[in-house]
């Protein structure tokens, strides 16, 4: 097999993956069976789940919502931290605006936000 074709195949790898873990260890040389079978399938397994299961990169909104939950912040709140207007924060949190770079780098700054996230690159 040279990947996994469909769900079946992807359920059997996952359980049989689930199945060898506990038998090895870091010890286990490279050579066992049990560790080459290990390595064959979470390749595979992890391919099949890219592929199928990405859940791809968050964006501007879902990060700030996060960090507001996170910080216990409401809009207000986070404009003060970050010395945004607060119409501006919900123009952001909506999805209709975004930063300026200078908005960018406090946005990161200060809310430790991939600036990539925040520039959305």
């Amino acid at each position: 097999m040279t990947k996994i074709e469909n769900e079946q195949q992807y359920r059997w790898a996952l359980s049989r993956v689930e199945e060898i873990l506990p038998l090895v260890t870091d010890a286990t040389p490279l050579d066992d069976p049990h560790s080459i079978e290990l390595e064959l399938l979470s390749g595979l397994v992890a391919d099949y789940s890219d592929k199928h299961y990405s859940i791809g990169e968050p964006s501007l909104v879902d990060m700030l919502k996060l960090r507001m939950f996170e910080m216990g912040l409401n809009q207000a709140a986070l404009s003060k931290l970050i010395g945004i207007s607060p119409s501006r924060i919900c123009e952001y949190l909506s999805g209709k605006k975004e930063p300026t770079l200078r908005q960018a780098r406090i946005i990161s700054t200060k809310l430790n936000i991939d600036p990539a996230i925040v520039l959305g690159v």
